[in-house]
């Protein structure tokens, strides 16, 4: 998708680019794959603000992605490319020959009328689901599982692509968009490819209102709070009194390491993405 630009008509549409969405197809959505989405307003379930800024927007729909890639060995046919307001990349609705529909993430590469399949034995296209084991050196994923068996985490934004670099007896060495590298048993499954709709990272939404409409409330400096608002509020001209960044409740921000150090993962972490 390359980028769409508009008339300045307005200080906000001078600045806004979008998205030509020609490759997205115009079938309606499919009953059985949707569900409702509740709205939390960055809420926890005891009703407490756990993450600021969020509230609002437009009304949506929840699709449901299939993230396991469970129908294996059975082919399917790519019947449309979808938008999907959930998330940054698109789907593709697949019509399995089973008579089963199912929406996946949609890959570079992959046109309507093109034939995908889960299978150890599939081709190394785009949008097929093999077993890392079966996978060449060198080849872009996405959609990769971290357990056998387990629905994929990583890899699932638009532009996305982890590469397998190697193969180390019952691990392979993936690295992720992050620059880390890291061990994933080879039983684990991922999809060939890219993720779809690359160029959704150079938009500029031009205007508060369009974040608004995503559900993002304004974003205040605490800096230009009182001292009873935020830690960094108050004082004569910009301050910060001196003090590392903080949030309203004093907990370090920035940079501020969360991961346990102790964490079993960690054993299979080859390359840490901030180190030099």
């Amino acid at each position: 998708m390359a980028l769409q630009t508009y008339k300045p008509t307005s200080p906000g549409r001078r600045q806004h680019t979008g998205l030509r969405r020609d490759e997205l197809t115009n079938a309606p959505l499919v009953k059985g794959l949707l569900d409702t989405w509740q709205r939390r307003g960055g809420r926890n379930n005891t009703g407490r603000v756990t993450m600021r800024h969020r509230g609002g927007g437009a009304k949506r729909r929840y699709r449901i992605v299939d993230f396991h890639r469970g129908k294996i060995g059975i082919a399917g046919t790519v019947a449309a490319i979808a938008y999907d307001p959930n998330r940054s990349a698109n789907l593709a609705l697949i019509h399995y020959v089973d008579g089963e529909k199912r929406y996946i993430l949609h890959p570079v590469g992959l046109a309507v009328g093109d034939t995908i399949m889960a299978s150890p034995e599939a081709d190394i296209r785009p949008g097929n689901a093999l077993p890392l084991r079966k996978i060449p050196v060198g080849t872009d994923l996405h959609n990769v599982a971290l357990k056998i068996g387990g629905k994929a985490q990583l890899c699932r934004t638009a532009g996305a692509h982890a590469q397998l670099i190697a193969k180390d007896g019952d691990y392979a060495q993936i690295r992720l968009p992050s620059s880390e590298v890291r061990k994933i048993h080879l039983d684990c499954w991922g999809v060939v490819g890219q993720v779809g709709n690359v160029d959704r990272e150079n938009i500029s939404y031009g205007k508060a209102g369009r974040r608004r409409h995503l559900g993002r409330r304004p974003h205040v400096r605490g800096m230009c709070m009182n001292p009873v608002d935020h830690p960094h509020g108050g004082g004569e001209g910009r301050s910060k009194g001196g003090n590392h960044p903080v949030s309203p409740t004093g907990v370090p921000t920035k940079g501020y390491k969360t991961r346990k150090k102790k964490k079993p993962s960690n054993a299979l972490i080859i390359k840490r993405r901030r180190e030099k």
